[in-house]
């Protein structure tokens, strides 16, 4: 009985935990890259495509939080 609860809760508690640190760094790619074409508007491409690389990775922790707070305890 207990197990399955702490199981649920830490599961939600460890995706918001991915969902905010994902948020915060897409938040810091694209002040970075805005800082970026800022000083070089020459290289806005190349920095756009960099910055929409590492904005999916960053969201990529968040679907393998989700994938693992879906995992289920063996059945017992």
């Amino acid at each position: 009985m207990l197990m399955p609860m702490l199981a649920e809760m830490t599961g939600n508690i460890h995706v918001g935990l991915a969902a905010l640190g994902a948020a915060i760094g897409v938040g810091l790619i694209g002040a970075k890259a805005s800082e970026a074409v800022g000083r070089n508007p020459g290289a806005a491409t190349k920095v756009l495509v960099q910055s929409i690389l590492a904005i999916a990775f960053a969201e990529g922790i968040v679907f393998f939080a989700i994938f693992l707070a879906t995992a289920k305890w063996p059945a017992q």
